[in-house]
């Protein structure tokens, strides 16, 4: 069945124009709300977006429409969408949503949900989405209005996650490391990630004014990295995109790294240190270099369709997550 407004990353749009506007954005949080509440008494949605100008007022806009249909709603500001879905299922919240438009220029923005578990929703939950904005609103009165409340550790939160990741008896002391935030959610997460592992830092891109994200920086425009590792003598440069789903990797000479490189050098280095990776997922564009060479190592390699809820799902279907 096709669906009217979710595309294959929730609902983008240039912001003003339809559907990225104040009055839509508040019926969709409210058919949502309805969508939870056929399974939960009294749900509870974070909401996190990036730098974009737009954010406040879209924020604003699903905040009312969640409370109007009995939501609690938790705001957590500027955070990676990986930072959203990660606070989504450690706080035990029925959805996440993220207000974002990834790589996109600031006239931009856009919706994005995550389930319980911090996965991407399933088509079957965006087709029941669209067929309760085609319904009338029921609003709740006020004894059973949501409530809203920040997670003003937010970032905090998500720090101590992303360094929990990287093994404790490794260091970074003794690099140096440029790290782009593409003036997006990252911008006051990555540079602490990489400089509390022990890291130099150079920061760029790292001063969002809510008109400059993703602007002649980040992942999309990885001159800037490259430039500013070759001039700074790093060791390596990493770029994020606007909400911080994607990277770029440099090295002292300014070479990039594509994204098969990237996931064999991942999955080498846990096979190094005597890890266990059971399979990889990739996508229908993964050079077939990449699965031919991971088969001899013994590891596992399946497509799924482009896009990371693709990935994701086969993922999670294999318990490789």
């Amino acid at each position: 069945m096709t669906r009217k407004y979710f595309g294959t990353d929730g609902i983008r749009g240039t912001v003003g124009q339809a559907p990225i506007t104040p009055d839509f954005v508040l019926r969709l949080a409210h058919a949502v709300g309805r969508v939870l509440r056929r399974t939960e008494s009294r749900p509870t949605v974070l909401i996190g977006k990036d730098t974009r100008i737009s954010g406040y007022m879209l924020e604003s806009a699903l905040e009312s429409g969640f409370n109007s249909a009995g939501v609690d709603v938790v705001l957590l500001g500027p955070l990676p969408t990986p930072g959203v879905a990660y606070l989504t299922r450690a706080q035990r919240a029925s959805l996440g949503v993220v207000i974002s438009a990834s790589h996109n220029a600031y006239p931009d923005n856009g919706i994005k949900f995550f389930s319980a578990k911090g996965t991407k929703l399933d088509d079957a939950w965006e087709l029941a989405v669209e067929a309760a904005l085609e319904e009338p609103p029921v609003w709740a009165d006020s004894p059973s209005l949501g409530k809203a409340r920040r997670l003003d550790d937010a970032a905090g939160r998500y720090i101590e996650f992303c360094k929990s990741t990287f093994a404790n008896d490794l260091t970074l002391k003794g690099l140096k490391i440029v790290v782009d935030g593409a003036h997006g959610a990252a911008y006051h997460i990555a540079p602490l990630v990489f400089h509390e592992l022990g890291a130099e830092v150079i920061a760029i891109g790292c001063s969002p004014d809510g008109l400059n994200i993703n602007h002649e920086v980040g992942a999309t425009h990885p001159d800037a990295l490259i430039k500013a590792v070759r001039a700074n003598k790093a060791h390596y440069g990493i770029a994020l995109d606007g909400d911080a789903d994607r990277l770029q990797m440099v090295d002292a000479d300014g070479r990039l790294f594509n994204g098969d490189e990237v996931l064999f050098l991942m999955v080498n280095e846990r096979l190094a240190r005597g890890e266990k990776v059971p399979g990889t997922v990739g996508t229908l564009m993964t050079n077939m270099a990449v699965e031919v060479a991971l088969k001899k190592k013994g590891v596992e390699f399946v497509r799924a369709k482009v896009g990371d809820r693709y990935v994701l799902e086969e993922l999670d279907k294999r318990g490789w997550l």
